[in-house]
């Protein structure tokens, strides 16, 4: 048979999905170690494999996006491509935090027939998750401790190694940053941004002082409060406005994004609705949709084990439900992009487009004589 006619050949539904590896991987180990199994060990080992070949598959279209934007020019046709695959990621997530409710038909007391026979096996120990934190670019300095050591130590060496080579650069948040920073309309012939930008924020928030303090619905009191919450929206404004307030806020950990790609993030968000940036504005809120949605699979994940368990130690020896809910309010990756709603000016106070320059972000043909 030559190669040509190999490629060619027929294969069983069975063969094509290795179903019999598949379905003959579930070994619950109360069958075992006891003459009468706990029935809903079956039901956590599956859910369990079946959150782990969803890693896999986020893994894959992670990996795919990276490469896309990993070099210095990124074709303006992978975007579409690229927004679809987080798509497909934004899909697997829900999928998972519906698994959830498949894990809640099983009671506490039911878990507890067989919780025993864990130890110390755990979630922690999934390699897959934490690879899926990295690539998205949650840095080790972000991290909540666990167990007093570093998130790795449950891996063997390999794993750890690619960890740190996943840590040390090239991940989505990496990419997607150096792919803002090259964003071309900052400064166009005359057009500068920053500058139209500034003027348009300070009439707004001077309209905004002005109907507080010229309203007859509120007390002083509620004016006073209501003017100290626009300075405080004032100040954020600096975190675009000025360079080296940036820098200080970078240096204390309230934002991730460089000043550049946060510029440009705002005019993307801005400008939505000029057709060459429709695709870059639906690619940054593909990102934060998944950021949104893994924090609430972490929070649903805590209320379960709470739920299950409510204040024991998990059977990897974590503080259970109190590190699962810590990790739901720390762990995000993309808060810079969430952020850039406390920047934005209403669609009436936008600063004009030059001519040129919305024919540069549209789609504009003209007819040949």
């Amino acid at each position: 048979m030559s190669d040509a006619t190999k490629k060619y050949t027929t294969i069983h539904y069975q063969q094509y999905l290795e179903l019999e590896k598949v379905l003959n991987a579930q070994h619950p180990r109360s069958a075992e170690l006891e003459e009468k199994p706990a029935h809903d060990e079956m039901l956590f080992i599956i859910v369990h494999q079946v959150y782990e070949l969803w890693f896999k598959q986020i893994i894959h279209e992670l990996g795919s996006v990276i490469e896309m934007f990993e070099k210095q020019w990124v074709d303006e046709r992978n975007i579409g491509g690229a927004v679809s695959r987080l798509d497909r990621i934004v899909e697997i997530q829900k999928l998972l935090i519906q698994q959830i409710r498949v894990m809640e038909t099983m009671t506490p007391l039911d878990f507890l027939d067989f919780r025993n026979y864990l130890f110390p096996a755990s979630g922690f120990q999934s390699f897959q998750f934490r690879k899926v934190e990295v690539m998205l670019g949650l840095r080790p300095d972000q991290r909540l401790t666990y167990n007093e050591a570093p998130y790795s130590a449950v891996f063997t060496e390999e794993q750890g190694r690619e960890l740190k080579a996943l840590e040390a650069g090239g991940t989505l948040f990496d990419v997607v940053e150096a792919w803002l920073e090259r964003t071309p309309f900052l400064e166009f012939k005359g057009f500068r941004f920053l500058e139209y930008y500034r003027s348009a924020v300070q009439n707004m928030l001077e309209r905004e002082r002005a109907a507080i303090n010229s309203t007859e619905y509120l007390s002083p009191e509620k004016k006073a409060m209501r003017l100290q919450m626009l300075g405080s929206t004032d100040t954020y404004f600096q975190s675009v406005l000025d360079a080296k307030a940036h820098r200080r806020m970078r240096e204390e950990g309230k934002l991730q994004l460089s000043y550049k790609a946060s510029i440009a993030a705002l005019l993307i968000n801005l400008y939505r609705d000029e057709p060459i940036l429709q695709m870059p504005f639906n690619l940054l809120m593909r990102l934060m949709d998944i950021d949104e949605l893994l924090t609430s699979w972490r929070y649903r994940h805590a209320q379960m084990v709470l739920r299950m368990l409510g204040r024991k130690v998990g059977t990897g020896g974590s503080s259970g439900y109190d590190y699962l809910h810590a990790t739901a309010v720390k762990h995000h990756i993309f808060k810079d992009l969430h952020n850039i709603s406390t920047l934005l000016i209403p669609r009436s106070e936008l600063p004009p487009l030059p001519r040129e320059l919305k024919e540069e972000l549209g789609f504009l043909y003209t007819q040949k004589e």
